[in-house]
């Protein structure tokens, strides 16, 4: 399925609107429930940040359909070869943590991400379960479908060539990392931004080179829990067990969506 360019585009504003009254919504049930509107408690922040990442995905949905239905293999639900993933994921990593090392050390970087205090990790264990997943298991799914999915996967039509390549695909993965980084302006300190930026980049890479939609949600889901077990000064069993469990249930989840055609076989 070929969408059309200007769809790229519109999800994101058709998303940040149905996020922004969705969210509200949220807010004001919590509020009537006792929650404040200044401070909200941490059920209404993560069921506020669930449906704000699902608005997204409803957005890039009722667009991609108005060309017609679109399937799973289109997002790049298909089946990756295991040895072209794995080496896909390991590469992608490699490059990310090298450029975020070099980044951190070079601009004296410290600090820590605000979403795991905000969504109140701290106050209980159901807040901290209830995180975990958010972030190690919906989220990369969710940022994943859109993303790498439907944004980079429609701007990868653009045409640009220079010196006789098409550089379409590469000016793709610039456009949505930087989409990536801003988009976790709210949940991120802005001195991340940069090095999000880069590793949504690096996902188009992964979704690029493999032609499926799994290897980015599993190297998403790994960097999420290790930055969370980070965060909590968790064990490295402790954070392994974390990245296990988010991968068993990112497969329940979507693995029925994979069509069955191998990745090379269907190009977006």
């Amino acid at each position: 399925m070929r969408w059309r360019i200007w769809t790229a585009p519109a999800a994101v504003a058709l998303g940040l609107a149905f996020g922004v009254f969705a969210t509200l919504i949220v807010q004001l049930v919590g509020h009537a429930a006792g929650s404040s509107i200044a401070h909200p408690t941490p059920a209404v922040n993560i069921v506020s940040d669930v449906v704000f990442d699902l608005s997204f995905v409803g957005a890039a949905l009722y667009l991609a359909s108005l060309h017609g239905r679109p399937r799973p293999a289109d997002f790049g639900y298909r089946r990756p070869d295991a040895r072209t993933a794995i080496t896909a994921c390991v590469l992608g990593a490699i490059l990310y943590y090298v450029a975020t090392s070099v980044y951190a050390a070079l601009l004296n970087l410290n600090g820590s991400d605000k979403l795991p205090s905000e969504l109140g990790t701290g106050k209980s264990t159901a807040a901290l379960v209830a995180t975990a997943v958010f972030v190690c298991v919906v989220a990369p799914i969710a940022e994943e479908f859109f993303f790498r999915g439907f944004f980079f996967g429609t701007l990868r039509r653009l045409r640009i060539v220079v010196a006789g390549r098409n550089l379409g695909t590469w000016v793709a993965a610039v456009l949505t990392g930087i989409l990536f980084g801003l988009a976790h302006t709210g949940s991120a300190s802005s001195q991340f931004l940069v090095p999000l930026g880069f590793l949504g980049f690096v996902l188009c890479l992964v979704r690029w080179r493999t032609g499926s939609l799994y290897p980015c949600m599993a190297l998403h889901s790994f960097n999420n829990a290790l930055a969370l077990g980070v965060d909590q000064h968790w064990s490295a069993l402790g954070v392994l067990g974390v990245m296990l469990g988010s991968w068993l249930l990112m497969a329940g989840i979507t693995g029925p969506l994979s069509a069955r055609t191998s990745a090379f076989a269907v190009q977006q």
